[in-house]
């Protein structure tokens, strides 16, 4: 698979599980980690959500990261 012609929404739910399975937090503990819904972060990592910004700085937050540290990866080159 051709990792350009992924969508980002794909990329963006790819990394998210990456991130967070690397720090051995399930989805239910993540989501309330970050204040989202867990069927929100699982539609996020199905590919299947449109994250806002404001989302994403949650999601970065409770990674213990940067919004640029979060898309530093290969995924999104």
């Amino acid at each position: 698979m051709n990792l350009c012609n992924v969508d980002i929404r794909v990329k963006i739910g790819q990394r998210l599980r990456e991130l967070r399975t690397k720090k051995g937090l399930s989805q239910e503990k993540f989501a309330f980690t970050c204040d989202l819904d867990r069927t929100y972060i699982a539609s996020i990592e199905q590919g299947k959500r449109n994250v806002s910004v404001a989302n994403i700085e949650k999601i970065a937050t409770a990674l213990d990261m940067s919004i640029y540290e979060f898309f530093k990866s290969d995924l999104f080159k």
